[in-house]
């Protein structure tokens, strides 16, 4: 993914910029969106990095005509202030009563969730809120909260992640939940979970490009100065030793392969560009990135494909041509893997 640089001279507004008060917004033929309904649950000693996620992401995304794509409200179980993990409490204006209205209720991590961490019950009141919410709305823990999901059964027989450094006793306290500790986020469905607490960023910005496709997501990640999609997973961040500084590196490999990716690009060619051999370059590959050349190479492509579909009229054959997959039926078995639909069908959801 690019990485985004800016500086104290960026200020001025551009086209992806919501316009100043004093400018009039464009005027749009097609009838005002409905904004699905996003609850963000917050629990005493809640983080507040986490707990601001949802507002900001969700927040930045608007149609052409800068009208909201989503409304999102916070809550408390009892409607009460909450304390967070910091030196401040915030008001919110809703009780847990507000979930049942939730298209999508989002469950950042709190400390007090280290008691169910720890194998506690989970509190009453809280396993009630759970409760209220529709059976039809969407899921999404961030952090250890995984965990109050999991309690809740909510993820009995499904595949789930949460922080790598508590995800073996997740796995022995819900054997029942099918726990993936090498990734940023787990989108099963109803239920999505993510791993550490900028993770949470990765899984709303997955949610958007699944709602509004690529060209809101990106428009969010440049308001926001985030990422769209992240390489990698949690691998990279396991405590290990830090290797020694090195001149060079496998960026300016992965950049030229992002301008061939209609090319075979085996990992003799990637590893010669490189001026590697052909194991220190998946060696070094694998600690920058997280995943073996292969891995990434697929998800690119992947990616390519996705973003060929959303905004082309190209047949699927020519899209996998461009993508690299070389067949239309490579591309629909690794579109399938990836994300469980076939090229008609992710096509149609994005054309309406």
């Amino acid at each position: 993914m690019a990485i985004v640089s800016t500086s104290s001279a960026s200020v001025a507004l551009d086209a992806d910029s919501a316009p100043f008060p004093c400018i009039p917004a464009p005027v749009s033929d097609e009838p005002a969106p409905v904004p699905h309904r996003v609850v963000v649950l917050a629990v005493d000693d809640v983080i507040p990095f986490e707990l601001s996620l949802a507002a900001r992401l969700f927040g930045a995304a608007t149609d052409a005509a800068h009208r909201p794509l989503y409304d999102v409200v916070t809550c408390s179980i009892d409607g009460r202030p909450v304390r967070t993990a910091a030196d401040f409490a915030i008001t919110v204006e809703h009780d847990a009563a507000v979930l049942a209205s939730a298209g999508t209720v989002v469950i950042p991590a709190s400390e007090r969730f280290a008691e169910i961490v720890d194998g506690a019950a989970m509190p009453a009141p809280l396993a009630r809120a759970l409760r209220l919410i529709p059976p039809d709305a969407r899921i999404v823990s961030i952090c250890i909260a995984t965990y109050v999901l999991a309690a809740a059964g909510l993820l009995d027989g499904r595949p789930a992640t949460t922080h790598w450094r508590h995800a073996e006793r997740l796995g022995r306290l819900y054997p029942q939940v099918r726990v993936t500790s090498d990734v940023l986020y787990v989108d099963a469905g109803r239920v999505l979970t993510s791993a550490g607490a900028a993770s949470g960023i990765d899984v709303l910005m997955h949610l958007i490009r699944v709602d509004h496709g690529s060209a809101i997501a990106n428009l969010v990640a440049r308001r926001c100065v985030v990422p769209p999609q992240r390489e990698g997973g949690q691998a990279q961040y396991v405590e290990r030793p830090v290797p020694p500084a090195a001149d060079t590196g496998t960026s300016a490999t992965r950049a030229w392969a992002l301008e061939r990716l209609h090319e075979p690009l085996p990992l003799e060619d990637l590893a010669r560009h490189a001026g590697m051999s052909r194991r220190t370059f998946t060696r070094r590959f694998r600690a920058e990135v997280g995943q073996s050349p292969g891995q990434w190479l697929t998800r690119q492509r992947v990616d390519l494909a996705r973003e060929l579909l959303e905004t082309s009229d190209l047949p699927v054959s020519r899209i996998a041509e461009r993508a690299g997959f070389g067949t239309d039926v490579s591309l629909r078995q690794h579109l399938h893997t990836a994300i469980g639909v076939s090229p008609g069908t992710y096509r149609r959801t994005f054309r309406g």
